[in-house]
């Protein structure tokens, strides 16, 4: 018996979350990341679902996704299902070949079920499973006139002269079933998330974060480069929050000026950030400096990285925007830093999930290296990951320019070791001052 269940195959039929790709009607009113962020939602629910099922019943997984690469679906999901990619052609030739492909492949009952129905659950999917004993094919009928699942065990076409997209795919895909002369089980209805009007019924029984990123800027006295970062950051997936420590400068009006949320602290880098992320409604943070711009399309990359499981921070490139030889070389050393010993510094545009952030305390109150401590903090934990991101964050060489580059590197490499070493942060503190 359990011979003939390992022949079941549970095919998840989706896309890779890419904002901009993916939900693209649902982009106007959610904007390119909330549409990815919503059809990555959808898909986890789908896949937990098939996880519950599987525990009971001895199933294979797999993932028949459009885009992305094995990696990715694995760091995303996890090394469970199975990884496989629909082939080219419109919507029935892919479904027929998945579901084909299964059957030829020897399984003796195929499920095949989207990702865009977020009522699936483990007893539904068993419902299916157990219905091809009896019938030839199973269908979940949608309320748009679709279906949201389809089961076969033997190669039967129902995928040709249908016009997918439209409301009569249904009674379509039951006409052809009625004239092969099949038994057809019929699941109940549920509703498909694709539409703003599907999104609004929805989203009012569930709770679905609004805001996927807030950009936490401290400052004090910044009006010379305030501008240009808050202008780097904005987007209509990300809240900007500009924490300012008592400017006596145009920092604030500028900020202002360009959307930031504006919130007073009293000065101390780890106290306005902390207080910036108290303040938050993004679901993600991202510490910027505000001498640092982000990088163009820099959330889809935050996006990316923070699917991954394991991944306690993220973090940019280092890059300044000091035009010297020697720098490349900082640039390596510090890029060298940042992925093998897995410590980026806070001018890197660090960033990680709230939930995360807080599980840690956020960033300790020491009047130096608080991004180092707080780094350290997040991979102190076995299997926790910090991923770079392929562009990079340019941050003003100001420092670099006064000091020199060799100089500015030397002492913050000190400041590092004696961070380790146990050195009194005063003292670390007090001594960085006096080399600038």
């Amino acid at each position: 018996m359990e011979e003939a269940l390992s022949r079941d195959r549970l095919i998840i039929f989706g896309r890779y979350p890419v904002p901009g790709n993916t939900k693209t009607r649902l982009i106007p009113v959610l904007g390119p990341v909330g549409a990815a962020r919503l059809q990555r939602h959808l898909t986890e629910k789908t896949f937990l679902a098939a996880k519950a099922f599987n525990a009971r019943h001895k199933t294979t997984i797999e993932c028949c996704f459009e885009g992305g690469t094995p990696q990715k679906i694995h760091r995303w999901l996890g090394s469970g299902p199975r990884v496989t990619f629909q082939r080219a052609g419109g919507l029935g030739l892919r479904m027929r070949a998945a579901v084909f492909d299964a059957l030829n492949e020897g399984c003796r009952r195929v499920v095949l079920v989207g990702t865009d129905i977020p009522e699936v659950t483990a007893p539904i999917l068993e419902e299916a499973f157990n219905a091809l004993a009896k019938h030839d094919v199973v269908l979940g009928p949608s309320t748009d006139g679709g279906y949201w699942l389809i089961g076969l065990k033997r190669p039967i076409d129902l995928f040709g002269n249908i016009d997918w997209g439209s409301p009569r795919v249904l009674g379509q895909t039951l006409a052809q079933a009625r004239h092969q002369h099949l038994t057809v089980c019929i699941l109940k209805f549920l509703s498909d998330v694709d539409t703003p009007e599907d999104f609004k019924s929805w989203k009012a029984v569930e709770n679905f974060p609004e805001m996927f990123l807030t950009v936490v800027i401290p400052t004090v006295n910044e009006e010379d480069n305030i501008q240009r970062s808050v202008s780097s950051a904005i987007s209509p997936n990300a809240e900007v929050i500009v924490v300012d420590g008592g400017s006596t400068d145009e920092t604030v009006p500028r900020a202002e000026s360009l959307g930031a949320c504006i919130i007073q602290s009293p000065l101390g880098r780890a106290r306005q950030q902390n207080r910036g992320a108290a303040l938050a409604r993004g679901e993600n943070l991202l510490f910027l400096h505000a001498d640092t711009l982000l990088p163009k399309g820099y959330l889809t990359e935050v996006f990316d990285i923070l699917m991954a499981q394991g991944t306690v921070l993220g973090a940019f490139r280092f890059r300044t925007d000091f035009q010297r030889p020697t720098m490349r070389l900082v640039e390596r050393i510090t890029q060298f830093r940042s992925e093998y010993l897995q410590l980026p510094y806070g001018d890197q545009a660090l960033f990680m999930k709230k939930a995360t952030f807080k599980k840690t305390g956020g960033f300790p109150s020491v009047p130096i290296g608080e991004d180092l401590f707080l780094v350290r903090q997040l991979i102190k934990h076995e299997n926790a990951r910090v991923m770079m991101a392929k562009s990079a964050a340019v941050t003003s060489g100001r420092r670099w320019k006064t000091l020199g580059p060799l100089k500015t590197t030397w002492m913050n490499q000190l400041m590092l070791a004696g961070m380790i070493l146990g050195i009194s942060l005063k003292t670390l503190a007090r001594l960085y001052r006096w080399s600038g």
